[in-house]
């Protein structure tokens, strides 16, 4: 599996806290699927997350057979199965109880309560836990999730993410009204997910219950759900959609690789580290759900004469969010400090078509060079100011 640059930085965010993977077993037929499934899981427990893998739909008559030489349960013989990792004893002064010298769980819904208390007991001297259950994996992880409270529940399937009517684009992020809104009559239907209306139905439960995110992806996009900016599938909470505030210190490392990233698609300008500490200073971001960073932008202060304007800079948002508002949220934002700092008015230069078009849409006008302090052009690339497009707006 290719390494991505995200995936220190979600590994360390996961560490100390318990996800849920779950599937079906049709789901994870092919070796390709299976293996990974236990490379993700593998990554996780060795960052320090607890995992919970629950196996759909895998009554005891359908395990995988083993030799006469090495039998074992059927629920045991599943993990085989499914490749995971073996996993240590971590280190305590106390002897394990019963329950937890093995890392497998038979569920059943009628003992359901004891059965959590299982994967409890497991989970406190393993990082681990396989729950197989003869019935859907989505039934089974939501009884998981809303009773252990889990962080972060990921439902894979053969669909993934949410996309809507035929020809339009998948949906990355759903909060609580949204979602709330796709459950009233007829509206999921419309929007082209009334095959999923259950689905739907399950993850507000599950959020109800206690559950902080879920996410819907494919297998063979799970470790970029789960490691990346861009995501695969569809993330999913209850918490407001997006709210934008400025950088702390503890947000600086995680945003220099996000201007690094926005350097490398040639969306932002080369800067130099002394240039992006400045961008950080300046800096804000806009967060959706709980705690997930989809863009970065800076208000710079420059002069022109005696009055005091601004430019937006190192304006960033990542491809999962495109279109969904995220950057004109961030934008809106900027403009509201500009107008606290009594700017007479802002401005922002691109290089990118892309960006041009956003500043359009977003009540900036187009300029020229000449139009915006005169200092901002020193040191400049002659190359890079020659193809720039500069916009205003009137920060009043």
């Amino acid at each position: 599996m290719a390494a991505f640059a995200e995936k220190d930085f979600y590994l360390d965010e996961f560490r100390g806290r318990t996800l849920v993977l779950a599937a079906d077993r049709d789901v994870l037929e092919g070796v390709g699927a299976r293996r990974r499934l236990a490379a993700v899981v593998r990554d996780l427990t060795n960052a320090g997350a607890r995992v919970i893998v629950v196996l759909g739909d895998a009554p005891d008559d359908a395990a995988p057979k083993t030799s006469a030489r090495t039998r074992t349960e059927p629920a045991v013989r599943w993990r085989r199965w499914l490749g995971l990792p073996r996993t240590a004893s971590r280190r305590s002064r106390r002897v394990p109880p019963a329950g937890a010298r093995s890392d497998v769980v038979a569920w059943s819904d009628e003992e359901a309560e004891a059965r959590l208390v299982d994967v409890w007991r497991i989970l406190r001297v393993r990082p681990l836990c396989l729950v197989v259950a003869p019935t859907p994996a989505l039934d089974v992880a939501g009884r998981v999730g809303t009773g252990l409270r889990v962080s972060k529940l990921v439902l894979i399937d053969r669909v993934g993410g949410l996309v809507q009517k035929k020809g339009r684009r998948a949906l990355s992020y759903l909060d609580g009204s949204s979602l709330d809104a796709l459950l009233t009559a007829g509206e999921a239907e419309f929007q082209g997910f009334g095959h999923r209306r259950g689905l739907l139905t399950a993850i507000d439960h599950m959020l109800d219950r206690g559950v902080s995110a879920v996410n819907l992806c494919k297998i063979d996009g799970l470790a970029r759900e789960l490691f990346t900016y861009e995501g695969s599938g569809t993330f999913i909470s209850r918490d407001d959609h997006c709210h934008v505030e400025p950088l702390s210190i503890d947000d600086f490392h995680e945003v220099e690789r996000l201007i690094a990233r926005g350097q490398k698609e040639g969306l932002l300008k080369p800067r130099n580290a002394d240039q992006i500490g400045e961008v950080l200073l300046d800096g804000f971001g806009v967060w959706v759900g709980a705690g997930h960073l989809a863009g970065v932008g800076a208000l710079r202060d420059w002069r022109d004469g005696r009055r005091r304007v601004g430019e937006i800079s190192a304006l960033y948002t990542f491809t999962r969010f495109k279109g969904e508002g995220i950057g004109g949220r961030l934008v809106k934002r900027l403009l509201a400090e500009a107008r606290h700092r009594k700017m007479a008015y802002v401005f922002a230069v691109t290089t990118s078509d892309r960006a041009a078009r956003f500043f359009a849409r977003n009540a900036f006008t187009e300029a020229t060079t000449e139009d915006v302090p005169a200092e901002k052009w020193a040191d400049y690339d002659a190359g890079r100011k020659a193809r720039a497009r500069v916009f205003r707006s009137e920060a009043g």
